[in-house]
Formats: C-alpha cells, structure tokens, sequence
C-alpha cells in the first residue's frame, strides 16, 4: 500500500471516471486511487474498478460532503498520510497532484493546499465559469479570508491536499451539501493551516453541475448562513470516539 490516497467522489460520471482515474495513475503513481460511487445509476463503479481504482459503492446517494467523508475515514483507517481530492467529472487535471504535493511538503506551516483558479500566475486561463458564479466565488473568498485571517482566493475548490492532521478531521466532521467553503472555515477553528497555488480547472467532460443558474441564489445564502454558523461554532475536540465542544 501506498502512503498517499486519491479520494475521487463520483455520482454517474461513467462517461468521464475511467479516464480520471487513468490519468491519476499516471501522473500520480506513488497514489492509490479511491472512487466512492456516490449512489450511482449508472456504471460509474464498474468503469473505475475496470480503470484500476478501488471502489466503495454508497446504497443511496449522500452528496458530495458525504463521499468526500466517506474518502477521508478511508484514509485514516488505512493510516494514509496525504490525501488529495479529485473530482470525477474531468475538471481537476491530476497532472498538477505532483506540484500539490511539493507545495505540502514545502511548508512547514501548512497542512492543507487547495488549487486555485484565481491566483494571479493562472488567472484567465482554463474554463472559466460563469459571471454570476464568479461574483458569488469573490463574495465567498472576501467573507473566508475575514474570517480566517488569511488571504483566500478560491474557496469553492474541491481540489484540495491535506495531511495526516486534516485527514483525522476531515474523517470525523466533514460538512455537508456544499462542503468547501466550509471546510475552510472548519479547519481555521481547529488550527489546520491553509494555503494555495495556482492551477487550471478543465471543463467537464460529461455530466453537469449540480450548482444551475436557478439554484445559484440559494446555495450562496445557503453556504453564507452554514459559514456563520461554522464561524460561531465551538471548537470540537475529536478523539477517538469521543465528541465534545469548547468555546474556544
């Protein structure tokens, strides 16, 4: 077994799985690849098992903070010491897992990386989502770096490195729906430190967004009154089996 895990959540993506996985293996090979077939429809475990990625099939569909949960107790139980998220759906290039990967390993200080879409070396380039999206991604960054006390530029990638430190977090509380901006706000309260390097995001190679235009004024309410909770949540102390809170 590897040290290092690729966490692919997938809901019907056979269209597009298979070749993430490939592309995975093939620029990241010191990574095991983990799917979690999210409830699918469709053949999307098939595909990833056929790729050579392990699979974790769900009975119903969780969300994507679900899966991506699901990933990190993966990870922690096999005793994994980097994880990486990776979308199944083709837009993360696993070509840059090697450059996340020296980022990690880099600073001291840090204990997640997250790609970014907006830092200034890479901005304009690759897919760019829409006007409206963009404006709510700026909206979230300014509220995120606030209250983190740090700059963040893209809050809403999933394209995320973490250590053994955040992987025992992210295994025992993880956020629901829409789990990003979120997780920042959760890992700034248990003091797992943060940062960023550019990458490009590619378009989707099959499927489609869950965030439309119609939904898109009610996941940004939705993910503003999360994050406030989140920021006047107590911190939870997580030992093995044992939950409690401190207003620290």
């Amino acid at each position: 077994m590897n040290r290092f895990l690729a966490i692919v959540p997938a809901h019907n993506e056979v269209g597009a799985v298979a070749a993430t996985v490939a592309e995975i293996r093939g620029s990241a090979p010191d990574f095991d690849v983990l799917v979690i077939d999210d409830g699918s429809s469709d053949g999307t475990a098939a595909a990833a098992e056929a790729a050579g990625a392990r699979v974790v099939r769900l009975p119903f569909n969780l969300g994507i903070g679900g899966a991506v949960q699901c990933g990190y107790l993966f990870a922690e139980r096999g005793g994994y010491e980097v994880a990486v998220q990776v979308d199944g759906d083709g837009q993360h290039d696993p070509r840059d897992i090697p450059r996340l990967l020296s980022a990690l390993r880099a600073d001291p200080n840090s204990d997640i990386v997250t790609g970014s879409r907006f830092l200034a070396s890479r901005a304009g380039e690759g897919h760019r989502s829409t006007a409206y999206r963009r404006l709510g991604i700026a909206l979230f960054a300014r509220i995120v770096s606030w209250l983190t006390h740090q700059r963040v530029t893209d809050p809403t990638s999933g394209y995320r490195m973490t250590d053994r430190r955040a992987i025992e977090l992210f295994a025992r509380d993880y956020p629901t729906d829409y789990p990003e901006v979120e997780a920042i706000v959760l890992a700034h309260k248990h003091s797992i430190r943060t940062s960023e390097i550019a990458v490009c995001m590619r378009p989707r190679t099959s499927g489609r967004s869950k965030i439309s235009t119609s939904v898109s004024l009610y996941y940004l309410v939705k993910v503003l009154l999360a994050v406030l909770a989140g920021s006047l949540r107590g911190r939870r102390h997580l030992e093995r089996g044992v939950v409690s809170e401190s207003t620290r």
